[in-house]
């Protein structure tokens, strides 16, 4: 069966020190592997894509990437500067690699220019951010820019889990808690939550949001989420539509990157339907032979089996992998 990865990670030389932060949470040895693995495209990656049977990887640079630099002159000049080297990269490959573009958030207006200018000049499909932008979340009036020219392309955002501002009370002295394993997730799907009450999505009806790591639990809290929303003092805060869940059934997308388990794929199957569920490795964080033979092998139907293997993603991004005649 045809596959395609969402979720996909590099670095360059250039922009690796930003994942500085990062390092601290992994093992020594896991993160020097990582941080090898990252910096390759085709010795060690195309070899492991082909042994599991992968088609194509949807290429996006490693948190926390662009959001971590503080001066936005910078932070324009190295999106741009990577998103050429990421379409450079893909049109040696065009088979096998496509992309999400880096976006210089610290200037909203800029970013949405490089987004336009990613997606029509250079063949990217997308945008990923990576958390939050100094202290900024998507939610945030001045990104509505971004959002607007998101849905001008018809394009979606993917928002990816990085460091947050600060930590909270509840993780102090348990920094083994703090990252990918736990608090990354809750403060992705938080961020996520912030679009539906922020207003975001009334804004833009058909605005589209990627998140990986199966929803980063989202799919599994719907009722709950609707039933309390009736409960609780709405703080001047109304829908356009009637519950929560309406926005995470419509304008959500996920991934599987990194959750290789048939209970919480079985699960979103049920909360978000089939059309809305991608195929990812979290490469090289994940293995992607465990991810594909996950795939291959998870209790659902062929057909929802096809479209999250590459049917949604070549709807969803616009990407194709050749059939072989």
């Amino acid at each position: 069966m045809r596959k395609i990865a969402l979720e996909e990670h590099f670095v360059t030389p250039e922009l690796a020190a930003y994942g500085a932060g990062t390092s601290a949470i992994a093992q020594p040895g896991v993160w020097a592997e990582a941080s090898r693995r990252l910096l390759d495209f085709t010795e060690e990656r195309l070899p492991e894509m082909d042994r599991a049977g992968l088609d194509m990887q949807v290429l996006s640079l490693n948190s926390p990437g662009i959001q971590a630099e503080a001066d936005p002159v910078v932070a324009v000049r190295a999106a741009s500067t990577v998103n050429d080297v990421l379409a450079g990269v893909i049109a040696e490959h065009p088979t096998r690699f496509s992309g999400f573009a880096a976006l210089p958030l610290q200037n909203p207006a800029a970013a949405a220019d490089e987004l336009e200018r990613a997606v029509t000049q250079l063949g990217l499909h997308g945008g990923l951010v990576n958390a939050h932008t100094g202290g900024k979340y998507l939610d945030h009036p001045d990104f509505r820019v971004v959002w607007e020219r998101a849905v001008a392309l018809d394009v979606p955002l993917y928002l990816h889990p990085a460091n947050g501002v600060d930590t909270a009370h509840v993780l102090s002295g348990h920094p083994e808690l703090v990252g990918p394993m736990w608090s990354w997730g809750i403060d992705t799907s938080t961020h996520a939550l912030r679009l539906i009450f922020g207003g975001v999505f009334d804004d833009f009806p058909t605005a589209k949001l990627l998140l990986g790591h199966m929803g980063e639990g989202l799919p599994f809290v719907l009722w709950r989420l609707d039933s309390r929303w009736g409960f609780h003092n709405h703080q001047g805060v109304e829908l356009a539509r009637e519950k929560p869940s309406d926005y995470l059934r419509e304008n959500l997308y996920i991934t599987t990157s990194g959750v290789c388990s048939s209970a919480p794929l079985l699960a979103s199957l049920l909360a978000l339907g089939s059309d809305h569920i991608l195929f990812g490795t979290d490469y090289p964080f994940e293995s992607i032979g465990t991810a594909c033979a996950f795939l291959e092998s998870a209790p659902v139907s062929e057909a929802d089996r096809a479209k999250i293997a590459y049917a949604n993603a070549e709807r969803l991004l616009g990407v194709r992998i050749p059939v072989a005649v």
